[in-house]
């Protein structure tokens, strides 16, 4: 029995029911809620008996191979025990709760995050009081008053939900007895609905009890005769052991914007027999009272009262413990001249078939060419005029643009920036490029602006679908649509109906032409604004002699409203005269006007307005357009890098030393300027570069070029996937779908520990992408090693480097992670809510803990195995990053989990890796023999 208990199958078969189940519980939760995901999974016996089993089965391990000899490994396996524990204290014996409070209140009372059901019995002058929990199937608790009571509930496999309650009082019994419970969703928001059957002498009522986790529920008051029986379903009131007073409630915003930049609460606490101390809650700053811990969560509307989180955990500490140990574990595993690690680097060290490394650049003068302006990019019978009037403005305005671009502009969310990022982020908006018709953004942007009567006949708005063209009668071969042909001579909208309809469309029911029509509706309502000047926040107001609230800037028109007074005609006087000399083409009277509002920019806007160094930087910055740059250096250099090496592959004779290191200069350099790009953009942001999609898709990049650079920089192979990986990555975030403008940071990503959890899980997907594309590579050399003997060493360094990038990403996958779960805890009063984002990066370190540990199991230790695994697993990572984006609801997720259709290329992709992988099959037979002692837990 200890044989079978103490396995490494035994592992692997518990690391897969982990993984599976806690993949399923993903989806159950988006379709049928959270109740049922945690009844049937979460917190459901098996999972948990599956837990403790790995958990045993670890213990075992540990002491049969007894590795306490090898202090690195034995600290991080350790380190999951003490994790566990830590979190079955947490988990069993703490609990959540919120309160709330208004200014110069105290509160001593918060309601539970878990529901309870609730039943309270009248008769006379007795009331009689219970309350259950149920989270297991059939299995009801204790009811004292000092317990915890959750009652929740499955909308799926109901029979797990039965339970029937008998109260007896006063010689009478009163039966609760299940009847159904429906899980509700509306959008974003979702509840559930308990039905049970109550039956008092003799009679039988179904009462309906809606409840929502952290809610009150709706209290439901039955007649029967001589008793009222009054039931609830929902969050229940529990008293603290000392009281809280708030004493003001602050809230600061992006200047000009509703954003909130930061918010918190000046509080009091108050003991007895203690003396009363103050304490200032705010985002990552958590008030400690005891095993209470309070975080700023939300507030009230009018900004009158604060709304905290409340966590009683006895667990924090063992689990901080089991954290650290786990950090310093894989950490030092790393450098252990004893550890699998090490040997396989010296194996790829010492031989000699695994090259040097490379990579290569092209230069970085990419530059749009000037196309002329035809008359098929006019839609207006004025076509000659209109021309010229282009050809003029391209030739003339380029100084006047350039003055334009340094203006200061505050974007909705309260972001000061140069009005050269607002021109480019408007033209990649509309056209989904830098410049049009030889003209950079700030010209087209300033064109728009001053003449728009002419620009709006121009072909410049992006449309994708022949059906969406048909409809709007344009040629199926035109890429461009001008913003005067999607409305009627009499000024209809054309698409009026057909954008509503795509609008209230579910996103599971939009196809190609429903996004094209409501990304086109988007493009048009920028036009517009552009027109009219309302997306351009360039004005401050000074109102009775102070600076406007908050700091708040306006476009021309408002401002030529709400301004009063010398502020007022100073504003009118400065854009109508700018304006009017453009339209003129009176550049340099123009170039005085800029000059001047850059003036009022300065004078009144002082408290926010960036210093020109930063503006210089960001203009700067803009134009270097780097990582567009990168994107292409990247696909064109991994393409002949992979060319390259497959070449030196089949063609055993040829030692291109030479090469190599001009390749692996030339991807140094290109490695160089990525860092030095998002350091860049760092400084311009002042956070993190790695705080939305864009930015993360550029991190990931940045990770797979730092792993070939670094660790595999002897492995031609290895290079080009480095380079391949950061392509596919780089060109993903220059899709049109991706913004890839700089915002502000909202209040809880305001944390050290954002930038330390970040980086380093993302940092992970970079190694793991690599190990994918070297997977895909040993498969291909597979099918062709019948009759090459050479290919088979070659096969065997491509797998020693995959297993190498699969230990560190492993590593950095779970520090990554774990440090989260800090982060979590010290910003919100939790490590894991099983959000669908935190469970699928757990499925990730489950399934890659899988590949790593095949290799204890004979029949699946093969270079085959490992790259068929390794190829698969990265599909958990793509789910993570991408799959729980669409698929699933969440906190971490863009969508509202109404799935949307799969892309094609997912088929296609699949449908290559498995044909891919049957044909490789046939060649499979080749052992491992990289390193020595494989019953060794190394």
């Amino acid at each position: 029995m200890t044989n079978v208990l103490f396995s490494f199958k035994t592992t692997l078969a518990l690391l897969m029911i982990l993984a599976l189940g806690a993949a399923v519980a993903t989806f159950i939760e988006n379709d049928y809620g959270t109740s049922t995901a945690r009844v049937l999974v979460y917190n459901n016996i098996w999972y948990e008996a599956a837990l403790v089993l790995t958990t045993i089965n670890l213990c075992g391990i540990i002491f049969k191979y007894k590795m306490w000899k090898h202090p690195a490994r034995f600290i991080f396996h350790v380190s999951f025990v003490v994790i566990l524990i830590g979190s079955g204290v947490t988990r069993y014996l703490g609990y959540e709760g919120i309160i709330h409070i208004r200014e110069g209140e105290t509160q001593n009372q918060m309601i539970s995050l878990e529901p309870y059901l609730q039943i309270k019995i009248n008769q006379k002058d007795a009331t009689y009081y219970k309350e259950y929990k149920k989270e297991f199937a059939n299995t009801i608790y204790g009811e004292e008053s000092n317990s915890i009571p959750k009652q929740i509930f499955a909308s799926i496999v109901k029979a797990a939900n039965n339970f029937d309650h008998k109260i007896k009082f006063n010689d009478k019994v009163l039966d609760i007895k299940y009847n159904n419970y429906l899980f509700v969703k509306k959008g974003n928001a979702s509840m559930g609905i308990l039905a049970v059957d109550v039956t008092l002498n003799g009679e039988t009522k179904t009462i309906k009890l809606p409840g929502k986790r952290g809610q009150e529920g709706v209290v439901k008051v039955e007649d029967f005769g001589d008793t009222v029986v009054t039931l609830e379903y929902g969050s229940k009131i529990l008293t603290l052991p000392f009281s809280i007073k708030l004493r003001d409630f602050q809230l600061d915003r992006y200047p000009g914007s509703m954003a909130p930049s930061s918010y918190a609460s000046e509080v009091t606490v108050i003991q007895k027999n203690k003396e009363p101390f103050d304490y200032r809650i705010f985002m990552n700053r958590t008030l400690h009272e005891g095993n209470f811990l309070f975080f700023q969560s939300s507030y009230d509307q009018d900004e009158k009262g604060t709304i905290l989180s409340v966590n009683n955990d006895p667990g924090k500490w063992p689990t901080y413990l089991g954290y650290f140990l786990l950090s310093l574990g894989l950490i030092w595993n790393l450098f252990d001249k004893k550890s699998r690690f090490w040997k396989l680097t010296k194996y790829l060290k010492n031989n000699t078939a695994a090259s040097f490394l490379l990579a290569c650049l092209l230069s970085f003068g990419f530059t749009t060419n000037a196309k002329a302006i035809e008359q098929q990019s006019i839609a207006t019978s004025a076509q000659d005029t209109v021309i010229n009037y282009l050809n003029a403005f391209q030739k003339d305005s380029k100084q006047t643009a350039e003055k334009f671009s340094y203006l200061v502009t505050q974007s909705g969310m309260g972001r000061m920036k140069p009005m050269d990022s607002l021109n480019n982020e408007i033209l990649h908006k509309i056209s989904s490029r830098g410049s049009l018709f030889g003209m950079n953004a700030n010209q087209i942007v300033l064109g728009m602006l001053t003449r728009p009567e002419i620009w709006r006949h121009i072909r410049m708005i992006k449309i994708k679908t022949p059906k969406l063209k048909k409809l709007l009668g344009v040629d199926p071969s035109r890429k461009y649509i001008a913003f005067s042909e999607v409305f009627t001579k009499d000024g209809r909208y054309k698409l009026e109906k057909e954008a509503q309809e795509a609008s209230m469309s579910k996103p599971s029911e939009r196809g190609t032409f429903e996004k094209d029509i409501i990304q086109l509706d988007e493009k048009l309502n920028v036009s517009y604004m552009v027109y009219n000047a309302n997306l351009f926040k360039i004005f401050p107001r000074v109102s009775s002699g102070k600076v406007d609230d908050n700091n708040r800037w306006y476009n021309p028109l408002d401002a030529f409203s709400f301004f009063k007074g010398q502020n007022k005609t100073a504003v009118e006087t400065m854009t109508r005269g700018f304006v009017n000399s453009v339209i003129n083409e009176d550049y340099d009277s123009a170039n005085k006007f800029i000059d001047m509002i850059s003036t009022y920019q300065k004078k009144v806007g002082a408290d926010v307005i960036p210093s020109e160094s930063k503006i210089n930087q960001e203009i700067f910055f803009n134009k270097l357009d780097i990582f567009f740059k990168l994107t292409i250096a990247y696909l064109i250099v991994g393409l002949i890098m992979l060319i390259v090496a497959f070449f030196v592959v089949f063609n055993p004779k040829i030692k291109p030393v030479k090469i190599t290191k001009l390749f692996f200069i030339i991807l140094a350099i290109l490695f160089a300027l990525h860092t030095a790009g998002m350091g860049f953009r760092w400084i311009i942001s002042g956070h993190a570069p790695w705080s939305n999609t864009y930015e993360s898709l550029l991190y990931i990049s940045w990770s797979a070029v730092f792993a070939g650079v670094v660790f595999f920089r002897r492995s031609l192979l290895a290079l080009s996937a480095a380079i391949i990986v950061a392509s596919i990555f780089m060109f993903t975030a220059h899709l049109t779908t991706i913004d890839p403008q700089i915002t502000n940071l909202v209040p809880v990503l305001k944390s050290y520990w954002l930038t330390i959890h970040v980086s380093i899980l993302t940092a992970s997907y970079g190694f793991f992408g690599l190990a994918a594309i070297l997977s895909y590579m040993a498969l291909i050399m597979f099918i062709f090693r019948k009759n090459r003997p050479h290919m088979d060493n070659n096969i065997k360094n491509v797998v020693a480097i995959t297993e190498v990038a699969l230990i560190i990403g492993l590593s950095a996958i779970t520090i990554g992670n774990f440090l989260g779960g800090v982060w979590a805890n010290e910003s919100w009063g939790r490590y894991w809510g099983w959000d669908p984002k935190e469970t699928w990066a757990y499925v990730s370190i489950v399934i890659y803990a899988f590949v790593v540990h095949m290799r204890f199991v004979k029949k699946l230790n093969t270079p085959f195995a490992l790259s068929v695994a390794s190829l698969l697993a990265f599909s958990t990572i793509l789910m993570t990053y991408f799959g729980v984006n669409f698929y699933l609801s969440g906190m971490h997720s863009y969508a509202t989990g109404d799935p949307v259709p799969i892309p094609m290329w997912v088929y296609y992709v699949t449908a290559i890796v498995i044909i891919t992988i049957a044909l490789a099959s046939r060649n499979r037979d080749l052992k491992d023999t990289i390193c020595e002692a494989k019953n060794q837990v190394n």
